[in-house]
């Protein structure tokens, strides 16, 4: 490495399963005496399913606990301890504004069956939030139910489905571009599609004529990610549009890019029928680790009767929850969906405004485009043009010296950098796929950079090195086939110990 490097110091104490300390006898807790009548369990819970204690259950001290779980914390990566380049999926800073406002108790404590006579002021949140995701993308309609992305995807499919069935006829396929997100392809066959997969042209967008060679009237529609995950603008989109239109299909954008969008384009515009927002990527909440999330779903008229129900509507100045509808698909989550996630996104709508929200999405483009210029030289773009808010690079010259894109990402850990996504998307041989998002700045994203350099420059002096990474952290190379093919997944051994755990070692594989 070339001088200071970015997080390669420091103290890792190494941590025994929970599992592993304690002894009997030891609490971490006191409880006050109870003030109520006691009554004996079993006239409140079946017997069988009583039981005196908890074979195996950790007996520690409230110091040890929280010694214990500081510990695993400070293992974790986050965005608050660096920069987060994991392309396609938008894991920039949010501000802690937003944090606070979920946590205010008209929000944090409100429970779904309360009435709605007091829960007017969440209400008209989440209806002034269904318009101004409308107002964003250019659409006519908006539920805020489901989850997240995937499953926005699967109920924008679900209600292109019903469409058609209102139609008289559901339709068979849908088509999917070779750069679209891999989640698009599961969400139509778990919809009964058959997916149809459409080649990208020279430049790396779907070109017209690759449609309309495989549109008929038994497509029910094409799922285009845009920007695509090569980080490139479909400038097709307007005649795909019409190619799919002319045969009665619809058109399906994936949101998850809409980072590259807010206040410059609308999907709206573009042609397209439903989309689906990530909101916890676009409009804030820490994304990833398997959640929080939110993926509502905007769509046209054609479509808004499909909508999920309830829906928020405004009658005078009230708000009422509204399930009328016989053309709903249904539910598709509990209550409401995420609501915490969607005040999170009402509060960074708002802050930001109309020209934050345009200026957001600027930088992040302009950051992409810096980054890559910074890069291409060394890492070559295989589709080389102006990019959005991402780009994908092709490592696929290093082989020569044995080294491979997921060596390289490994090796970036050891520089203090958590690693862009690699071998996505499929089109591209040794993929590694770079976002930067609006919110680092210059000097990060040239630390960065050199970092990169710097791993290139090893992979010819010292191939090795980069083979064998990470080295400065918790635990070395992970056998992940392993870990895949054997996940330990249970605690059963009567020594109450993880089956085949033992403290983690910085030489442990």
């Amino acid at each position: 490495m070339s001088g200071e490097t970015v997080g390669t110091r420091g103290l890792v104490f190494n941590e025994p399963l929970i599992f592993e300390q304690g002894s009997p006898g030891r609490v971490g807790y006191s409880l006050p005496t109870s003030d109520v009548r006691e009554v004996k369990p079993d006239r409140l819970i079946p017997k069988k399913l009583l039981r005196d204690d908890i074979p195996g259950f950790p007996e520690v001290s409230e110091v040890d606990v929280v010694r214990h779980f500081t510990r695993m914390s400070q293992w974790n990566y986050g965005i608050d301890l660096g920069f987060y380049p994991l392309g396609s999926c938008t894991m920039k800073y949010n501000p802690r504004l937003n944090e606070d406002m979920a946590r205010l108790p008209g929000f944090a404590r409100a429970h779904p069956y309360q009435p709605e006579a007091v829960s007017q002021g969440a209400l008209q949140l989440l209806w002034e939030l269904e318009q101004y995701l409308a107002e964003i993308c250019g659409m006519d309609r908006v539920s805020l139910q489901p989850s997240a992305g995937a499953h926005g995807e699967l109920t924008g499919i679900m209600l292109i489905r019903a469409y058609h069935i209102s139609k008289g006829n559901p339709r068979k396929k849908i088509l999917i571009p070779d750069s679209a997100h891999g989640t698009n392809p599961a969400s139509s066959a778990v919809c009964g599609y058959q997916v149809v997969s459409v080649k990208s042209g020279p430049r790396g967008v779907v070109e017209p004529q690759a449609v309309a060679e495989v549109m008929d009237e038994e497509v029910a529609g094409i799922m285009v990610t845009n920007p695509n995950t090569l980080g490139i603008f479909e400038d097709h989109i307007l005649e795909i549009a019409k190619i799919v239109h002319g045969k009665g299909g619809q058109v399906y954008c994936d949101g998850a890019n809409l980072n590259a969008f807010v206040g410059i384009a609308r999907p709206g515009d573009m042609g397209i029928d439903v989309i689906q927002l990530n909101v916890h990527k676009t409009f804030s909440t820490p994304h990833g680790g398997g959640g929080p999330g939110a993926g509502p779903v905007a769509v046209t008229k054609a479509l808004q009767d499909f909508l999920p129900v309830p829906r928020v509507r405004k009658v005078g100045k009230r708000f009422v929850w509204d399930a009328r509808s016989r053309a709903t698909i249904g539910r598709v989550h509990g209550f409401y969906g995420n609501v915490g996630v969607l005040v999170r996104a009402f509060a960074y709508i708002t802050t930001l405004g109309r020209e934050g929200l345009t200026r957001a999405s600027q930088t992040a483009i302009i950051n992409a485009n810096y980054l890559k210029a910074k890069l291409q030289g060394t890492f070559p773009v295989p589709y080389n043009q102006p990019c959005m808010h991402e780009f994908v690079v092709t490592l696929k010259a290093l082989k020569a010296q044995g080294i491979t894109a997921m060596d390289v990402a490994k090796r970036l850990l050891d520089y203090g950098f958590y690693a862009p996504t690699v071998y996505f998307p499929l089109i591209v041989e040794e993929a590694m796929m770079i976002e930067p998002t609006e919110t680092e700045s210059k000097e990060t994203l040239d630390q960065f950079a050199q970092a990169l350099l710097d791993i290139v420059r090893e992979a010819k002096t010292n191939p090795d090195l980069i083979r064998r990474a990470p080295q400065r952290m918790a635990v070395d190379r992970l056998d992940e086939v392993k870990a895949a093919r054997e996940p330990n997944l249970r605690w059963h051994d009567p020594e109450h110990q993880l089956s085949g755990s033992r403290p983690i070692h910085p030489t442990n594989h």
